[in-house]
């Protein structure tokens, strides 16, 4: 990289800020899990198909257009923890 005139920027291994699962696909199976009780495994997964299956088509495309936002706020905050912002 540096032959190329690249610089490397440290960033963490690993932040919930900027994986989309975390804070867009499990903030919304929680979500969508509020008050349910489950007995059995399979009535997990059932909730679990249940949730996956009633999302809009464009639920996944929202969720990694949303990435470019996500990384520029862990910049601008130095990777800092943020609140969450809908």
């Amino acid at each position: 990289m540096q032959e190329l005139g690249l610089e490397a920027l440290p960033h963490p291994p690993y932040s919930p800020d900027l994986a989309p699962t975390d804070y867009y696909f499990f903030q919304n199976l929680d979500n969508f899990l509020v008050g349910k009780k489950f007995n059995f495994r399979e009535a997990v997964q059932n909730a679990f198909e249940e949730f996956v299956a009633s999302r809009p088509a464009d639920f996944y495309k929202k969720g990694i257009n949303k990435l470019p936002m996500r990384w520029q706020r862990c910049v601008d905050c130095m990777g800092d923890y943020f609140e969450y912002q809908k």
